[in-house]
């Protein structure tokens, strides 16, 4: 009944007829690209913990009124996207993607090298990922969005610009700007 060779889409038309196990199905095969992408984007795991609920829970909700107009992950995007714009509204300031400000693990100390690596080599890398971490946080928030879609949520031109609500040719021009603009970072660091 329940496969890995189900497509998405067939997978939600199927909990929208009652199948709970089509449902756990998209939730593994999605959890943690989603999850990244709200970790990200929001740039607090506390947050992202309660928007992956919220969009998990309008994914339940649209069930029986889903209709696969689009490729599910696009439509899966689009609406953790707007979770994320209801949040961010609703909780201005936003902190940097390199502080703690919860508690948790910071994402500069997540990406930080392997213990085993030489001191210089893991501060180099350190370096790397700190200045990473940054250009990404300076970018608009339009670029900075498509590149965490396409980055992220492994999203296509078409899907960020159906997601955003932009036509093709702007998020292709977000996701070039953003890229162009960490390239620039990054060569002013090395």
């Amino acid at each position: 009944m329940e496969g890995a060779a189900d497509s998405d889409e067939e997978l939600m038309l199927r909990f929208g007829r009652g199948e709970a196990a089509a449902f756990d199905l998209l939730y593994r095969r999605h959890e943690m690209k989603i999850w990244r992408y709200l970790e990200r984007s929001v740039e607090n795991r506390a947050s992202a913990d309660e928007l992956m609920q919220d969009v998990w829970f309008a994914v339940a909700r649209e069930a029986n009124r889903y209709r696969p107009t689009a490729k599910f992950t696009t439509w899966l995007f689009t609406l953790a996207r707007n979770r994320i714009i209801d949040a961010v509204r609703k909780n201005r300031p936003h902190d940097s993607i390199d502080q703690d400000a919860d508690g948790s693990t910071a994402l500069a100390e997540r990406l930080r090298a392997d213990a085993s690596m030489e001191p210089q080599e893991r501060l180099q890398l350190e370096q790397h990922a700190s200045v990473l971490i940054a250009a990404v946080d300076r970018l608009p928030a339009e670029q900075r969005d498509a590149f965490l879609l396409h980055a992220e949520g492994e999203l296509s031109l078409e899907e960020i610009a159906v997601a955003t609500g932009a036509s093709f040719e702007t998020a292709k021009s977000r996701l070039r700007y953003a890229r162009e603009k960490l390239r620039e970072s990054l060569k002013e660091h090395a």
